[in-house]
């Protein structure tokens, strides 16, 4: 058989397969209001979503969950928000990257159904997902496979298309991205979830709470109607039992590229003031900076290509601060 041959039967297969996942997503209305352990299996098909490869007919529901596809993750990092527009995106993206650079490796979950732009971010869109014994294949964004990404976009069938769905469809898919993902062996994963404190956001933290996230990290801009959602952010983490494992303020001053001055465009130091009344450690503060942005719509690796950004170091020491709370962490 030519290569030619071998090539387009590939291509094939790997259309048919994406059709067949847009597909079962298609279907996503049917059961969802069936209660019990006994409906699960036929709720997950009917939502679109492909059966759990560990779950037998009839299996019994149980309140203790198996470690399964997350056994192999060491640190779960949320990051938070009760904001939009804040930069979470870009924070879980820079830090994904930074821990990668520090040697670590790393995973990302992004849960944003309605918004998911790490894809873009990264320049992994239009990949394929597969399936695997153990449940869906993350998407490797390097070549040495050191960075993991699932996401609902890659899911869809078109850039543009809209994730129309209601809270139980969203939270059955944010459970099977959970417990169907294989992973495999990762010293972080990091979630980014969209603003607010909502089904998703719930969702997730049930999802993961028998996993022992290492806790939260919250993104806010420094002006006063951010900080004022965030504080509620800081009230759901409390409400849950998620520890806040820092609070970074993002887009905090304007530093000129020609003559270095910072301009407070959106205020400054709002998030700091907010983590010293809150009592949670304060992370840093990240300013507007062009590079960043151009990094992140070209889908290429800011901490690589411009360590003498404004940005950098501030991000760096985020990423050194999350480094240096996680040994006392491990098993």
């Amino acid at each position: 058989m030519g290569r030619a041959s071998v090539s387009r039967r590939a291509a094939l297969s790997t259309k048919c397969h994406a059709l067949l996942l847009r597909g079962r997503l298609a279907m996503a209305d049917r059961n969802w209001k069936k209660t019990g352990c006994e409906q699960r299996k036929a709720r997950s098909t009917a939502e679109g979503l492909p059966a759990s490869p560990h779950s037998a007919p009839g299996q019994l529901c149980q309140t203790h969950k198996e470690p399964g596809n997350l056994a192999g993750v060491r640190h779960i990092i949320l990051v938070l928000s009760g904001k939009g527009g804040v930069g979470k995106s870009t924070i879980s993206t820079e830090l994904a990257l930074a821990l990668r650079h520090a040697g670590k490796k790393v995973g990302i979950l992004d849960v944003d159904l309605c918004g998911p732009s790490i894809p873009r971010m990264l320049r992994a869109q239009g990949r394929a997902v597969h399936q695997c014994d153990s449940g869906w294949v993350p998407v490797f964004v390097d070549q040495e496979q050191s960075i993991s990404l699932m996401s609902v976009g890659f899911l869809l069938e078109k850039p543009d298309e809209a994730v129309v769905w209601r809270g139980p469809k969203k939270n059955a898919l944010i459970k099977q991205f959970v417990s169907d993902v294989a992973w495999g062996q990762l010293d972080y994963l990091v979630v980014d979830t969209p603003p607010g404190t909502s089904d998703e956001h719930m969702a997730t933290v049930d999802a993961l709470r028998p996993y022992s996230p290492l806790g939260a990290l919250v993104v806010t801009t420094p002006q006063a109607v951010s900080v004022g959602d965030v504080r509620r952010e800081l009230t759901f983490c409390r409400k849950t039992g998620l520890r806040v494992v820092g609070l970074v303020e993002n887009m905090s001053g304007f530093v000129c590229p020609h003559c270095a001055e910072c301009t407070n465009v959106f205020s400054r130091g709002g998030g700091e003031e907010l983590a010293r009344h809150a009592g949670v450690p304060f992370l840093g503060s990240v300013p507007l900076d062009p590079e960043l942005t151009r990094s992140l719509e070209e889908g290429r690796d800011f901490i690589r290509e411009f360590p003498k950004s404004p940005a950098f170091p501030a991000l760096s020491s985020i990423a050194q601060k999350i480094l240096n709370e996680t040994p006392a962490q491990l098993p």
